[in-house]
């Protein structure tokens, strides 16, 4: 099962909106065959574990190991279950149940049905952990939100003033290179007018190979304008304001929200409805401010440097330990999670 779920990662980004699954096949202790979920409309991991299969005459007295529970509905591929009973593997092995509704046991119920031996609940905690945007998105009715941001020593996230419209960079180059690899496997990325007008900050995926994430920027009044990176149309961009007046263009669009008390709670929706699953929270201070002051997160990832400013912009407070550390040369990065949701 350990082996589906480094599988899956493999496909984790590719695959959303759909869940980033691994299988594995084996016979008589040994792997014959192993495949991830491949970008959204295309095969599914077991799918492909079957393809890769040398030798089918060894697949009726095979086991199948699959990080969540195989589909059984029509969707843009035909159903797992279908073709797991088509081939005759007897025993199936899974690490968690489908959460999502078209899903969610039936898959499990037609493959006892069909005289499969079928187990479930194996790693269950991993297999969460590599879906969980796609269970927080079916689960919640929203994407699931990382926060971050970088700061200094002596906890500062920005210096006090600046000289040029450019990131005044706190991390060192592998902090900033894991900050891409996340940009890489989240659907979008969302600042706050101020971040934009103090950094032109691009927010894709430079140095880490992937997808660029959908930019996400907060612009009430439409403040923003002329040569900036989120104006650029170079890749798909999503301006929250409450101009009327902007009119959207090439992978440039605008949409309208209030900028109210239920603002967050309408952006969510907003982004739920355009099958986001996942956002990362860049900044500014006040931007990470209130997703946390309306516990609205699900994880943060801090990184920390050992430079100082000695004054500065304050960074955000969590109110929770970080439950993870990572080095990353002279930095650390300290992941903290949000369990009172």
């Amino acid at each position: 099962m350990q082996r589906c779920i480094d599988l899956s990662k493999k496909g984790l980004r590719a695959a959303m909106p759909n869940p980033c699954v691994g299988a594995v096949i084996v016979h008589n202790n040994k792997i014959i065959g192993e495949g991830f979920t491949a970008a959204f409309g295309g095969p599914h991991a077991e799918v492909n574990a079957i393809a890769s299969v040398k030798d089918p005459s060894l697949l009726p007295e095979s086991t199948i190991y699959v990080s969540l529970e195989p589909c059984s509905h029509f969707g843009k591929t035909p159903p797992c279950c279908d073709l797991i009973i088509e081939k005759k593997i007897p025993r199936v092995v899974i690490g968690m149940m489908d959460p999502f509704a078209a899903v969610s046991g039936a898959g499990i119920l037609k493959l006892i049905q069909a005289g499969r031996q079928v187990k479930v609940g194996v790693l269950e905690d991993s297999c969460y952990e590599s879906n969980k945007r796609f269970f927080t998105f079916h689960q919640k009715n929203r994407p699931f939100i990382l926060l971050k941001w970088a700061q200094t020593a002596d906890h500062f996230m920005a210096p006090a003033k600046k000289d040029v419209q450019a990131p005044v960079w706190i991390s060192n180059s592998y902090s900033l290179q894991r900050a891409h690899q996340m940009r890489a496997e989240n659907m979008a990325i969302l600042v706050g007018t101020q971040t934009v007008v103090d950094d032109n900050p691009s927010l894709t995926t430079r140095d880490w190979q992937g997808q660029n994430p959908l930019r996400i920027v907060l612009d009430r009044t439409g403040r923003l304008t002329g040569k900036l990176h989120v104006l650029d149309q170079s890749t798909p961009t999503l301006i929250i304001t409450e101009n009327e007046e902007l009119a959207s263009g090439e992978n440039l669009n605008y949409a309208l929200l209030k900028f109210d008390d239920s603002f967050l709670t309408n952006l969510m929706q907003l982004l739920y409805q355009k099958n986001i699953q996942s956002i990362i929270v860049e900044g500014g201070k006040k931007t990470l401010d209130l997703f946390i002051q309306q516990n609205l997160w699900d994880e943060a990832w801090v990184f920390n440097s050992k430079n100082k400013f000695v004054e500065g912009i304050p960074s955000p407070t969590l109110p929770t330990s970080p439950c993870k550390e990572e080095e990353l040369g002279d930095n650390v990065l300290q992941i903290y999670k949000n369990t009172n949701r």
